[in-house]
């Protein structure tokens, strides 16, 4: 057990928001701290007290020197020991909510900060559990992590997914691993919305399997009706357009441009009995898009869900015009009274921009739209109030 005097200490500069901190912020970055030899020297994934500009404490954090965001809040009582009990007790916290919401265990159960694992994900798929450990405390404290996520939880397989650009700014190994059990040797079935998805545990896009759009799925189910054509647009392993069909529609074509990603999409429809109803497109969105249009394609509910055009604040006016363009291009293909769904998972994006970007470019294709609904991220991916990233997913329905 470390002693608390032993535990390095790290200084607010005067400027920094120690206000913030104490309401709920998580995160300090490095230009917010007092820095020297000796800070600087504190290893990645260490524990340290946080104090503001006079030396009063403020919470137990997690330093990654080599970071941007330095210190991450782990726990407001400064001598907590991260030990069995603090693990179990907050994976017993999350998965609590999530047993209470989901009838079957296939859900997010760590969020990240939001759920008080600074920069740690993990998703459920059955006996099955993936954990992204994407900062460097979380992997310093893997196995203890492990270990509670077994007891509290009782699956059998833990698998360790090290992709993303994230674990690459901890400065952390891209080295995937089995951590506990057998690695499945094929993709698994998961049911959301009437539909069966394959979830690629080990060779997949992150863990696996996006929960995050399953409510989001569950409204562009309610807008199909018996002989209606769909259209899902990056659409990865099915998405939308397999919940449309579970739902009713006659045909879904979907489009990606990842040929692996189209073949589980086509798999979930076969093991869902969608195959005859259930047609894939490989290629470039943008392209897609354009040819059918060319072709004079119409559908009865389209839906793009593309993948983050604005990671970051440097990429926002970016993104926006792609937004955009992804609105313009798609539009053209409703039918009159049809629906056009349209998705954005980047956080720099906030909900109003999104928008905006998204009904000039139902503007410019000349058509005239209502919006109808506007959807988030389930519940099994909570907000953390005070942090904006961790409210990232939007999705905005519009009849033409």
């Amino acid at each position: 057990m470390t002693n608390l005097s032993e535990r390095p200490r790290i200084r607010l500069k005067p400027k920094a928001n120690a206000r913030g901190l104490r309401h709920g912020f998580p995160w300090v970055y490095a230009n917010d701290i007092v820095t020297d030899r000796r800070t600087r020297k504190i290893e990645a994934g260490a524990l340290a007290v946080l104090e503001d500009d006079k030396r009063v404490p403020i919470a137990l954090v997690a330093v990654n020197p080599a970071s941007k965001i330095m210190c991450r809040v782990l726990d407001r009582d400064i001598g907590t020991q991260l030990n069995a009990d603090w693990f179990e007790t907050r994976l017993r916290h999350a998965l609590e909510m999530r047993e209470n919401l989901f009838d079957a265990p296939y859900y997010r159960l760590i969020h990240a900060e939001a759920d008080g694992f600074p920069g740690v994900i993990i998703d459920r798929f059955g006996d099955a559990c993936v954990i992204q450990p994407n900062a460097a405390w979380a992997e310093a404290h893997l196995d203890a992590l492990t270990d509670a996520l077994v007891k509290v939880t009782g699956v059998s397989t833990v698998l360790k997914n090290a992709s993303g650009r994230t674990r690459g700014l901890e400065g952390l190994d891209d080295l995937s691993l089995t951590l506990r059990g057998t690695a499945p040797k094929a993709p698994l079935p998961v049911p959301m919305n009437g539909a069966s998805y394959m979830a690629d545990l080990t060779g997949g896009q992150k863990t696996g399997l996006f929960y995050d759009q399953r409510p989001n799925h569950a409204f562009a189910a309610k807008l199909v009706h018996p002989g209606a054509r769909v259209l899902d647009v990056f659409s990865h392993v099915g998405g939308f357009g397999l919940a449309m069909l579970a739902s009713g529609a006659a045909h879904a074509v979907s489009v990606d441009g990842s040929a692996a990603a189209l073949e589980l999409a086509a798999k979930g429809a076969e093991v869902s009995g969608f195959a005859d109803r259930f047609q894939t497109r490989q290629g470039d969105a943008f392209d897609v898009l354009a040819k059918l249009g060319e072709e004079g394609a119409e559908f009865d509910v389209v839906i793009c869900d593309p993948p983050a055009f604005a990671p970051s604040k440097q990429a926002l006016d970016a993104g926006l015009r792609a937004y955009e363009r992804i609105a313009r291009l798609a539009a053209p293909l409703v039918k009159p009274g049809g629906y056009l769904g349209l998705c954005s998972c980047s956080h720099a994006a906030d909900l109003g921009r999104f928008r905006d970007a998204s009904s000039r470019g139902i503007g410019r294709a000349g058509r005239r739209a209502q919006l109808i609904h506007t959807g988030f991220a389930g519940p099994d991916h909570p907000q953390l109030p005070q942090l904006a990233e961790s409210g990232y997913l939007k999705a905005v329905f519009y009849r033409l």
